[in-house]
């Protein structure tokens, strides 16, 4: 089965017209990755192991599933309520 790519059309977050700011973009890129992270964790088996990896190294360390799956919730909504305080204010600043 050939591998699909990226289509515009798969974007979860809806990009307007007049082309997304580096901060949004970015935003957006989290937002799919933190969606992936989530439900990747959500389709785990209650037995399987999740490892947390300690912040600018490369050693991991046994983690809490239901902790983590939270927690990766808890970002997720963050993102998503950034991204609408950034899609808000370019609504009331174009109405200006």
């Amino acid at each position: 089965m050939p591998g699909r790519g990226v289509h515009p059309e798969d974007s979860a977050v809806p990009v307007p017209a007049g082309g997304p700011t580096p901060h949004k973009e970015d935003l957006c890129n989290k937002i799919k990755e933190q969606k992936v992270v989530v439900d990747e964790l959500s389709n785990l088996k209650k037995n399987r192991r999740v490892y947390r990896q300690q912040q600018n190294s490369n050693i991991f360390f046994l983690a809490d599933r239901t902790e983590m799956l939270s927690e990766s919730k808890n970002i997720l909504d963050e993102l998503k309520k950034e991204y609408q305080e950034i899609e808000n204010s370019e609504k009331t600043s174009i109405k200006k």
